[in-house]
């Protein structure tokens, strides 16, 4: 069975509490003594999951960018593909879902993730092409979130929504020059919430397969927010509603 490597507190504790038996070993700086450190281990062992003590530079060499925070776990089996049909036969509750349109910086798409996870969304949804993918890196920006959420794939975007629809989902598009702001706005409890890349924003055929388009009112000097931010806003007002 094939193999890969979390790393970062966030991102191993949380599998450790979600799914610990897919974890192999955890690689732990020796020289972390401190009480995260302290924490991690407790769960590892509670779990009966091998610790490796090593040294910074050989954790360096294994983590993509560096910033593996003294920890790396090694997970069985690759991330699990989510199907959009199986998350939404599944639920018992109205649908809530978020679909990110061309967002191509892995640190984008993991606090994405994060956020999503925050507000309880159900499946985050993206294109396979002129988008990042759930890299390693996104993976480490999500702080756990690329484990608990499940990450829907597809072909072909426009078409999705169009099926999203079929199924009595409401898609809200986001974009600077809509007509309505979000706080005025309604819409329907089923929602799926469409945020585009910054500067380019949505996709035209994407734009054009939205039920309706709602703007973040802006009252300072920035035109826009950055796109994680941005969903927080609209996820968050969203599920307020909801409750």
């Amino acid at each position: 069975m094939t193999s890969r490597l979390i790393y970062g507190f966030h991102a191993v504790i949380s599998k450790l509490r979600h799914d610990p038996g897919s974890i192999k070993e955890i690689m732990v700086d020796a020289t972390r003594q401190d009480a995260r450190a302290r924490d991690l281990l407790q769960h590892a062992e509670l779990q009966g999951i091998r610790v490796i003590a090593t040294d910074g530079k050989r954790l360096d060499g294994m983590a993509p960018d560096g910033k593996h925070q003294g920890v790396v776990a090694r997970i069985e089996g690759g991330r699990k593909v989510a199907h959009l049909d199986d998350v939404l036969d599944t639920l018992a509750e109205p649908a809530f879902l978020l679909v990110l349109d061309g967002i191509t910086d892995p640190r984008n798409l993991g606090a994405c993730l994060r956020v999503a996870d925050a507000a309880g969304v159900h499946a985050v949804i993206a294109p396979k092409d002129r988008a990042v993918g759930l890299t390693d890196v996104a993976a480490k920006t999500a702080c756990g979130a690329a484990e608990t959420v499940p990450y829907v794939m597809v072909t072909n975007l426009a078409r999705t929504l169009r099926e999203l629809q079929e199924r009595d989902i409401w898609v809200v598009g986001t974009a600077g020059e809509a007509e309505h702001d979000l706080y005025a706005a309604e819409w329907p409890k089923a929602t799926a919430w469409v945020m585009g890349a910054e500067g380019e924003g949505m996709r035209r055929l994407t734009r054009e397969n939205c039920d309706q388009l709602v703007k973040i009112p802006m009252h300072g000097s920035v035109e826009s927010l950055n796109v994680s931010v941005a969903a927080g806003v609209c996820l968050f007002e969203a599920r307020r509603r909801l409750s």
